[in-house]
């Protein structure tokens, strides 16, 4: 239902979008589980938007409860670390060295942990997150990772693929819905 209730949602200008939605699940490289975590990361990444618990509850369909909280710890440790990081490369980029070799200092162990699920499938959710949050640095360093573990171009594409659909959607929906009350 959540699939359906999201693409009924959409105007009719988005229609590549509704299309491009309902072709997600078709003839993916990824599990079942990879993607609709995926789905769910980028959705909730990607809140406020009337779109974020019809995802979550379409991939809830798929996911155990395990995977489903991994999803959203995806989300929330890349909500903070694609700010930090994206702000230490732009810094960078500008000439501002003097941040390079400080520590973080800020706190990742789920990432350590992957949230209870294969590292595959977690930094699989943390790439699609950083894509749709625009963090080069975190893509780059979860790209690395997906590689480590024998992830295909293929399979990583299809990774930023779902970020750019799920996040165009809920932008989308997001805007409708403020757009409807003006």
């Amino acid at each position: 239902m959540g699939i359906d209730a999201v693409k009924d949602m959409l105007p009719d200008f988005a229609r590549d979008l509704k299309l491009n939605l309902s072709g997600l699940a078709n003839a993916s490289p990824l599990t079942e589980q990879q993607l609709w975590g995926a789905v769910a990361a980028v959705a909730v990444a990607s809140a406020p938007s009337p779109a974020v618990a019809l995802l979550e509850a379409a991939a809830a369909e798929h996911l155990d409860g395990q995977a489903r909280v991994a999803a959203r710890a995806a989300a929330a440790i890349m909500a903070m670390n694609n700010v930090y990081y994206r702000a230490k490369h732009l810094l960078s980029e500008m000439g501002v060295t003097s941040y390079d070799n400080v520590p973080a200092r800020l706190r990742m162990q789920v990432i350590g942990s992957h949230g209870g699920v294969a590292k595959e499938d977690f930094e699989l959710w943390c790439m699609a997150v950083s894509a749709a949050n625009g963090c080069g640095s975190c893509l780059v360093s979860h790209e690395q990772e997906l590689r480590k573990v024998n992830m295909s171009t293929e399979q990583i594409h299809e990774g930023l693929r779902i970020a750019s659909v799920v996040k165009a959607v809920c932008a989308t929906l997001a805007a409708e819905e403020i757009l409807a009350t003006s």
